[in-house]
């Protein structure tokens, strides 16, 4: 038995106002639960409001409600939710009791001695005890996250080494925010000294990449150097309730002169309704990396009212279905693309990518669940390029699943659990009708493409440019399993087996392509 799953309001006395108490369920305390969370949910955002603060928390990659949706999926033994859950609980750092190693600080890079395995180990241990403890209630998940996540605050002063701790303070600066967010409301987490790390130690490292680059041309830099920085700057906003820093991300996203900003990112729109990603061109691990961060600062913005999703046309959809298509192995084209490289005042010289680098099709990153979701569930579009290598890739484990090296840990992952959704009607459910001020317009800029077409594959073709194509879950071969009703097309469709134990075993669909060598996975060069 497990004591009651509960969040508290505020730190002081609005858990009391709002009735909240303690005592013993099971996992099965689900749908009625989630009731009194929703109401309690309800006052904190009231008294957010009332203290100036435009954000609802929790409000980075998951809300309450997604929270609750997991519980009771769970609860339930719905799938694809019981295999999302089971990779979770099979994580050794989603075990209680796990102890943190904090330091004062953080190397990464060479001519360091780099020890920012200690820090991306116990981030992820703090997130997955936290996302398991809000699945099945055991607060012994919720005291070890907030244990990990108070001994780093307590610690950590700063991030160095070489030109790497720009990749160490994004990534690690926005997950290790996604792990408070998910605690941030129990009485034992240390808030305000957790903002302050925030805001001293992480963020101020991604705002000075943005702003000068490593005092190196502003092209120097892959587009997931960009990425990393704008994703730790906009969960620091979020969760610091820091409206500028929040609108410099979404100004950035939309019109930065770096290669993260999505029309540099996605530099070419093709008639087929495809879009170049710009880093197909270098390899495919950082390919992948680049559109899980996108992805990740897009889902964080949909859920405080911003739709960047929906920007320039959807072109990230866009762009994710060239990246989707091109990793199952499709045959995708590529615009010569030179950028300038260089030092400012320094060295000077230039690079050209002239075609998509080769890919094995067997490489996998937890990314895929979140983004289909979203343009099939909430949009209703079709992306038969996402849906299928998400259907692939489930179900998605997390950090310590994909490999030891720090490519492994890029994602926070658990997608086929976290970002598994019904089909909405309203292609605006989910934002809930917030703006923060000083944000960026919410509002879509355009309708989404629905001509992407089917993959390359034998017996199949793809519709030509302009032709129609059918909302998600339609005639199209959009197959995204997303709840009970879908898992019998999702199953014929992808060759995935359900087992008795809710697990997934994917079989291989005709001859797979002659293994090619991996490229690194993680962010971890210029």
């Amino acid at each position: 038995m497990h004591e009651t799953r509960r969040r508290q309001i505020s730190r002081r006395s609005l858990l009391r106002a709002t009735g909240a108490t303690a005592g013993a369920v099971t996992l099965g305390t689900g749908i009625a639960q989630a009731t009194g969370r929703a109401q309690a949910q309800g006052a904190a955002r009231a008294a957010g409001s009332a203290q100036g603060s435009g954000y609802a928390h929790p409000g980075l990659l998951h809300t309450g409600a997604d929270l609750d949706r997991m519980a009771a999926k769970v609860k339930a033994g719905a799938a694809p939710y019981a295999a999302g859950f089971a990779r979770l609980t099979a994580n050794r750092h989603a075990q209680s009791g796990w102890t943190a190693n904090p330091q004062a600080t953080v190397y990464r890079g060479a001519g360091s001695p780099q020890n920012y395995a200690i820090l991306y180990n116990d981030v992820h241990a703090a997130y997955q005890n936290a996302l398991r403890y809000h699945v099945d209630g055991d607060t012994a998940h919720a005291d070890t996250a907030v244990a990990i996540l108070n001994s780093w605050s307590s610690a950590l002063t700063s991030m160095e080494g070489s030109a790497d701790r720009f990749l160490a303070a994004g990534l690690y600066g926005y997950q290790i925010a996604n792990a408070a967010e998910l605690v941030r409301d129990r009485d034992d987490f240390e808030l305000d000294r957790f903002r302050t790390m925030l805001t001293t130690v992480f963020a101020p490292v991604s705002e000075s990449f943005l702003e000068d680059h490593n005092n190196a041309v502003v092209t120097n830099y892959w587009t997931n150097w960009d990425l990393t920085a704008m994703a730790c700057v906009l969960a620091t906003g979020i969760f610091c309730d820091d409206e500028a820093r929040v609108a410099r991300v979404v100004e950035y996203f939309k019109y930065g002169a770096g290669l993260g900003s999505v029309r540099n990112a996605i530099p070419v729109v093709g008639e087929d309704g495809l879009a170049e990603w710009l880093e197909a061109g270098r390899d495919q691990g950082h390919a992948l990396l680049g559109v899980g961060l996108m992805g990740t600062v897009c889902e964080m913005a949909w859920n405080q009212g911003i739709d960047l999703y929906g920007y320039d046309d959807s072109r990230f959809l866009k762009g994710a279905q060239y990246v989707a298509k091109w990793s199952l192995g499709g045959d995708v084209s590529y615009t010569a693309n030179t950028r300038r490289k260089g030092a400012i005042g320094g060295w000077s010289g230039s690079e050209t990518a002239s075609e998509a680098a080769p890919v094995d099709p067997t490489m996998t990153r937890p990314i895929w669940a979140m983004i289909a979701n979203h343009y099939t569930k909430r949009r209703g579009l079709s992306a038969p390029y996402l849906t299928r290598i998400a259907a692939k890739a489930a179900p998605e484990g997390g950090g310590g699943d994909y490999g030891p090296n720090s490519g492994g840990y890029d994602q926070l992952g658990f997608g086929t659990l976290a970002f598994t959704r019904d089909k909405v009607t309203d292609a605006g459910a989910g934002t809930g009708g917030r703006k923060p001020a000083g944000a960026g317009s919410a509002s879509p800029s355009g309708s989404a493409s629905r001509s992407a077409p089917a993959m390359n594959t034998p017996g199949g073709s793809a519709p030509g440019p302009g032709s129609a194509a059918t909302p998600a879950g339609g005639d199209s071969g959009d197959l995204a399993s997303t709840g009970a009703g879908d898992l019998a097309a999702w199953t014929a469709a992808t060759g995935v087996t359900a087992l008795a134990g809710g697990l997934l075993l994917l079989r291989r669909r005709g001859k797979t392509q002659q293994e090619q060598r991996r490229t690194g996975g993680g962010a971890h060069s210029k």
